[in-house]
C-alpha cells in the first residue's frame, strides 16, 4: 500500500503508461471496469474501498488525500486519468505545472463515465487524443475545448486501446509517431483484430498504406510500420520492426477443460507451452471459454485473475449447439456435452474453426480459436 506524507514524494510502481485514479466508491467502481476496458493505464484508489483482488490485478491503494499522491503520478506517467471533479483536480494540480511541453496530459471523467474532459496538454502531452480513444473504450462522450484540433490521423501510442489492443513495445513509439505526423510512408498491416479503427470522418492520409501481407510490406520498403497480428514474429519479418510497433489485439480463446482441483499453475503451464508451440502471443488472449460446472473452479478463477483474462463458461446445452468433429460419449456421460474446450472456444469465438483441435495435457485439456471479427464475437 502506498503511504501518503505531506512534503514527500510518494513511492509507487509504473508498469503502464497512464495513470488512473479514484477516490469515491462510484468512481472506484467504474474505474476497475476502465481498467479492464484500456489497457494502458495503472489503477489507484483509496484503501477503504479495497475488495480483496486488488494484488491479482496490480491494483496500487494509497491511503491519505490525493492530493500528495499527484506529484508522483505527474513525474511517472505520460497522462493522468482522474475519476474525480473538475475542480478538484485543477486545484490539486496546479502547483504541480510547469510548462505544456513538460506536463503530462490530465483528463477528468464524471463520477458515472458519461464524459471525458480533456484538461490539460491538450495538443502537446497528447491529451486530447488520449480523450477521444479512454472515451471510445468506456462508451462516454469525449469533451476537447481547445480551439482547433490536431491532424486527425492515428495516435501511435494509442492505437487500437479501445479494442484493448496492446503494443509489445514502447521502444519505437516515439520515432513511429513522428514517420506518422511528418507524413512518411507507413505501411499498417492487419492479420487480425477490428477493423473498424478508423473513426475519423474524413478519409485516411495517402501517406498511410495498408498493405495485405507482411510480404508486401516488406517489399514496399516503408520508412515505418504498424503491424498488427497475435502471432510471434519469424526472423524473416523482423525487418519491418526496425522502425515499427507490433500491436497484440484480443484475438484468441482459449477453451479449457480440466480435472475438478487443478492447480492454476499447471493449467498456466499448459497454456503457456502451448502458445508457444503455435507462436501465438499470450498477450492477444481474450477469453478462457469452459462448461458451467467449472464457473467455480478455482484455479480457473485464479488464472484469469492473473492475466485479466475474461472468463466465461456455457451450459452443456449451448454447447451442444456447436458441431464438432470428435464428439465424446464419455465427456457427455460426466457433463452432459459432447465436448468442453473445443465447443466453448468456437462459441465465444464465433468460429467455426479452431486453430487447435483438442489436446490433452495431464489434468488440462485445451483447444484454441480465433475470435471471427468479420461476424463480431460471442
Amino acid at each position: 500500500m502506498i503511504r501518503l506524507n505531506e512534503g514527500e514524494i510518494a513511492v509507487i510502481e509504473k508498469r503502464k503508461p497512464y495513470a488512473l485514479v479514484a477516490i469515491t466508491k462510484h468512481g472506484v467502481a467504474h474505474a476497475r471496469s476502465y481498467a479492464e476496458k484500456f489497457p494502458y493505464v495503472d489503477l489507484y484508489y483509496m484503501k477503504k474501498f479495497e475488495q480483496g483482488d486488488e494484488e491479482s490485478r496490480q491494483i496500487q491503494l494509497f491511503d491519505g488525500t490525493v492530493r500528495l499522491l499527484l506529484p508522483a503520478l505527474f513525474q511517472q506517467y505520460k497522462g493522468i486519468i482522474c475519476v474525480i471533479s473538475l475542480g478538484a483536480v485543477v486545484r490539486m494540480i496546479a502547483p504541480l505545472l510547469i510548462d505544456k511541453k513538460k506536463d503530462p496530459a490530465v483528463l477528468v471523467v464524471d463520477d458515472k463515465g458519461q464524459y471525458v474532459i480533456s484538461v490539460l496538454s491538450g495538443h502537446i502531452g497528447g491529451a486530447n487524443a488520449l480523450t477521444d480513444e479512454f472515451a471510445d473504450a468506456i462508451g462516454a462522450t469525449p469533451v476537447v475545448t481547445t480551439a482547433s484540433d490536431v491532424q486527425k490521423t492515428i495516435p501511435v501510442d494509442l492505437f487500437g486501446a479501445q479494442f484493448g489492443w496492446m503494443w509489445e513495445s514502447e521502444e519505437k513509439l516515439t520515432p513511429v509517431s513522428a514517420s506518422v505526423v511528418n507524413e512518411e510512408h507507413v505501411a499498417i498491416v492487419q492479420e487480425t483484430g477490428e477493423k473498424n479503427w478508423w473513426t475519423y470522418e474524413r478519409t485516411m492520409p495517402e501517406h498511410l498504406k495498408i498493405y495485405p501481407s507482411i510480404e508486401e510490406a516488406i517489399l514496399a520498403k516503408p520508412q515505418a510500420t504498424l503491424l498488427i497480428t497475435d502471432r510471434l514474429m519469424e526472423a524473416k519479418e523482423e525487418v519491418l520492426l526496425e522502425n515499427g510497433v507490433l500491436y497484440r489485439p484480443k484475438s484468441l480463446v482459449l477453451g479449457i477443460g480440466c480435472n475438478r482441483g487443478t492447480t492454476m499453475e499447471e493449467i498456466e503451464q499448459v497454456i503457456l507451452e502451448t502458445l508457444a508451440e503455435l507462436r501465438l502471443s499470450k498477450k492477444s488472449v481474450k477469453a478462457v471459454a469452459s462448461i458451467d460446472l467449472k464457473k467455480n473452479e478455482l484455479g480457473l478463477l485464479e488464472l484469469t485473475a492473473k492475466y485479466n483474462w475474461q472468463f466465461v463458461t456455457y451450459t452443456p446445452e449451448e454447447l451442444n449447439e456447436i458441431p464438432i468433429d470428435n464428439p465424446s460419449e464419455t465427456v457427455f456421460k460426466y457433463t452432459g456435452a459432447y465436448g468442453v474446450s473445443e465447443p466453448a472456444a468456437m462459441r465465444y469465438a464465433n468460429a467455426k474453426e479452431l486453430l487447435l483441435e483438442k489436446k490433452k495435457s495431464g489434468n488440462v485439456t485445451i483447444s484454441i480459436a480465433r475470435v471471427n471479427f468479420e461476424e463480431g464475437e460471442g
